[in-house]
């Protein structure tokens, strides 16, 4: 098994393996820099306009303490697909998540790994039957109506005391466009989601998916890809949540630059 030293270079590697042995799967991620963003786009040959629109909608407090508490509550409209709801707790130890809740075809365990970093979810996912995401964000319908019976028993478990679903405010949205492709010298799929925040700036980030014993393979089979490509990867990657989160909590409290 090759260890890739750029993806996964930085990381504890002991821990990383441990936590691969109680997880379902694996999603490897990279960003790129703002100024390149043009360059990778034409260097991996992706087309816009083949690109699902999606809406992302987060529920958190002003001072983000479910953040805090490693909580994360989204819900998205995806075109062509209807919406969707998660909530995740991150980082979690698999080996201390109930079997019951192992057991649900809804809760996943993922290890997202990108340079010089790593962290274990635990995601309660659930796809609505009819649209609501944007009956919520016109104030609508409660924000707990997103939401299944397991995913808010889940939330009640994990979330600071006293604050429930309907207590949170809604920032979002952030436009996001999702391309998977599989390129022809690189036999797996890559997807590309570019977020677009209010403020015009954007992320894109590059990502592929595998078994956990595949994990380090991969890794380095997706640098060498990248790099012969001529991609450049951020040296200190930025998480999509996280500056999303950030930036809607900087506007609530009118310090956004």
């Amino acid at each position: 098994m090759a260890v890739d030293t750029q993806l996964l270079s930085g990381i504890d590697l002991s821990r990383f393996l441990e936590l691969l042995k109680g997880s379902n799967s694996v999603e490897l991620k990279a960003t790129v820099p703002d100024g390149t963003v043009r360059s990778a786009v034409t260097a991996l040959g992706m087309d816009a306009l083949d690109a699902q629109i999606r809406q992302v909608f987060f529920f958190e407090t002003p001072d983000l303490a479910l953040q805090s508490a490693g909580v994360v509550v989204r819900a998205r409209r995806v075109k062509g697909r209807g919406d969707d709801s998660v909530v995740k707790l991150r980082p979690v130890v698999p080996d201390t998540l109930s079997e019951s809740l192992r057991m649900s075809a809804d809760f996943v365990v993922e290890v997202d790994a990108m340079r010089g970093g790593f962290v274990c979810s635990g995601s309660y996912k659930h796809r609505l039957a009819k649209p609501l995401v944007r009956r919520v964000a016109l104030g609508q319908v409660p924000i707990r109506k997103v939401f299944s019976k397991g995913q808010r028993a889940f939330f009640a478990e994990h979330a600071p005391e006293n604050v429930g679903l309907d207590d949170l405010v809604i920032m979002g949205p952030v436009f996001v466009l999702k391309l998977p492709f599989v390129a022809k010298e690189y036999a797996r799929k890559i997807v590309a989601e570019m977020w677009l925040y209010p403020d015009g700036t954007r992320l894109l980030e590059l990502s592929t998916k595998c078994a956990p014993p595949q994990a380090f393979d991969v890794a380095a089979q997706m640098v060498a890809y990248l790099d012969e490509r001529g991609v450049v990867r951020d040296r200190d990657p930025q998480t999509k949540t996280k500056t999303a989160l950030q930036f809607f909590a900087n506007s609530l409290a009118g310090t956004q630059p």
